[in-house]
C-alpha cells in the first residue's frame, strides 16, 4: 500500500515511542506499506524536524539518518502537475500534490479537516491508528 505522511505524522512517531504514529514507523521499517515522496514533501520534513526543540531528545546527526532512511524506503513522485491552491493552507497542498502524482491512496494526517475534498480525487485522508487498521496482520 502507497500512502503520504503528513509531517505532523512524523514528529508524533518521533516525539513519542507511544500511539499509533510511532508504530506506523515502525511498520513502515518492517515493509508493511510504503510511503510517497515529493521533493518538496522531503524539504518540508527537513525543515520542520530541524526546528530547535521540536525533537529535543534527537540530535540533528539522528534526525538527518532517520530521514535518509524514511526517504530509502519511499517512492519519489516527481510533481509535473501542480493542483495549487486547492487546500487553504499551501503545506497541505504539497502533500496532496505528492499522493496525487504518486498514485497513493491514502494520506496519513493528525488534521483530517485540512484535507477536505480530497476524496473527489481518490485520496482518502485518515488518522494513523485508521491507516494501522488498513494494514496486513504483524
Amino acid at each position: 500500500m502507497l500512502a503520504v505522511i503528513d509531517t505532523n505524522v512524523l514528529v508524533s512517531g518521533l516525539r513519542s515511542q507511544l500511539g499509533a504514529s510511532n508504530l506506523l514507523l515502525k511498520r513502515l521499517a518492517w515493509g508493511h506499506f510504503r510511503p510517497s515522496i515529493s521533493t518538496a514533501l522531503c524539504l518540508e520534513y527537513v525543515d520542520v524536524l530541524h526546528r530547535p526543540g521540536l525533537l529535543p531528545t534527537y540530535t540533528n546527526e539522528q534526525i538527518d539518518l532517520f530521514l535518509d532512511s524514511f526517504c530509502s524506503l519511499a517512492k519519489e513522485a516527481p510533481i509535473y502537475f501542480r493542483w495549487r491552491p486547492f487546500l487553504p493552507d499551501p503545506k497541505d497542498d504539497l502533500v496532496f500534490e505528492c499522493a496525487l502524482a504518486s498514485g497513493a491512496s491514502h494520506i496519513v494526517t493528525h488534521n483530517l479537516n485540512d484535507f477536505a475534498g480530497v476524496e473527489t480525487f481518490g485520496v482518502f485522508a485518515v488518522t494513523p491508528k485508521d491507516f494501522m487498521r488498513m494494514l496486513p496482520p504483524q
